[in-house]
């Protein structure tokens, strides 16, 4: 029987990648992802991730452009950031992407200043939606372990990078129970990296030379059509890791949704206090139910019409901000219901921006408001961290 231990999300992240054996690591510190390439260059010392070349760099720019060549080279790698550091890394997630290479990276959310910010929230990693890498979100430190040998499966099935999600301080740095995979288990569902992708001397190749129109229009094409194919996939992957651990993961997690009513649709860690929630409100009569769409790219947008056709109410939880539009995961739902023969009433609500807390209260708050017709809701009383 496989023992539970205690221990910070972010090393439970870091277990996850060393169980994927990567060849090249890139590390540069960057509050609140620094304990992930911290627990993984003690791995690299220790020898207990042996081979692999741990690199330290200067920028977070020098970081993805790293693991980039090394990818190209054939290597299994993995970088790390968060806030400041993902959006420096912006222009290299174009080029990732558009290559094709298996690249996996962990953020850990934090808000984008300015102000300058510690806190968390989505705006780092849903202002990179469309850069054209996978987004997987994680609610908990054992999510966030098991979706890294998730994440290099479907980056090299698919030759696509992925990004592995959860929130800064709420999960990597809050203890949990967790459970490891064995090293055989990961071994059996993840095999060594085999693709032609890569620079090799016995099969010259150029990779990211200047292409006409036409040839740019169909690698693009080409990208969506795999995303695509990434949804149809991902039940098969999920189930196989399912055989080897007894854990089970969807795209679109779901609670309550049965008979629900309302639903309350959000990403990470904060569907955790909704499902608490949730049970509170069914307590005084209200059928809510909880949506949890872990994928926002690709974005399930089929199943998530089949789970919210029927609701009368949708309170989507941002915890990111588009100045001009609102809550960022607002427009992806909204998007997704159009065309419905009854589109349920969604309401924008800005659940937590830099560190504010969806706490039970403000859900249940906000529930009250948007049954009463509200379509855009700030919270009166947010709760977060106060200045010193």
């Amino acid at each position: 029987m496989v023992e539970k231990q205690l221990m910070l999300g972010s090393e439970a992240l870091a277990l996850g990648v060393k169980l994927c054996r990567p060849q090249v690591i890139a590390a540069y510190p960057i509050t609140p992802q620094t304990h992930i390439v911290e627990c993984l260059a003690q791995m690299v010392e220790k020898g207990e991730l042996s081979p692999c070349r741990l690199v330290t760099v200067e920028s977070e720019l020098s970081s993805i452009s790293l693991v980039l060549g090394a990818s190209a080279g054939g290597a299994r790698v993995f970088t790390a950031t968060a806030s400041q550091g993902l959006a420096l890394m912006h222009e290299i997630l174009h080029w990732v992407a558009g290559m094709r290479f298996p690249v996996v990276l962990a953020n850990a959310n934090r808000a984008l200043g300015g102000p300058w910010i510690l806190y968390m929230d989505q705006a780092d990693s849903l202002s990179q939606r469309d850069t054209g890498w996978i987004q997987l979100y994680c609610a908990s430190a054992q999510e966030a372990l098991d979706m890294v040998p998730m994440a290099y499966r479907i980056a090299e099935t698919h030759l696509l990078p992925v990004m592995v999600i959860m929130d800064g301080f709420w999960i990597s740095h809050t203890m949990e129970p967790v459970e490891a995979p064995s090293q055989e288990a990961i071994d059996a569902f993840l095999p060594p990296r085999c693709d032609e992708l890569k620079l090799d001397l016995d099969n010259p190749q150029a990779l990211g030379a200047p292409s006409p129109s036409d040839t740019f229009y169909q690698i693009k094409r080409e990208i969506q059509e795999e995303m695509e194919r990434v949804l149809e996939a991902f039940p098969q992957y999920a189930q196989e890791y399912n055989q080897l651990t007894s854990r089970s993961y969807r795209l679109v997690e779901h609670w309550f949704m049965e008979d629900a009513q309302i639903a309350l649709v959000g990403l990470g860690g904060i569907t955790g206090t909704a499902r608490y929630t949730a049970q509170r409100l069914r307590e005084k009569g209200i059928k809510a139910g909880v949506v949890f769409p872990r994928s926002l790219r690709p974005f399930p947008g089929q199943e998530m019409r089949r789970l919210l056709k029927e609701v009368e109410l949708v309170l989507v939880m941002n915890r990111a901000l588009s100045p001009g539009m609102g809550g960022q995961l607002t427009q992806e739902i909204q998007s997704t219901l159009y065309g419905l023969p009854r589109v349920p009433q969604v309401t924008d609500w800005m659940a937590g921006l830099g560190g504010i807390d969806p706490t039970p209260w403000a859900i249940g708050e906000a529930v009250n408001r948007a049954l009463k017709g509200e379509r855009k809701i700030w919270t009166d009383r947010p709760i977060g961290a106060k200045r010193l």
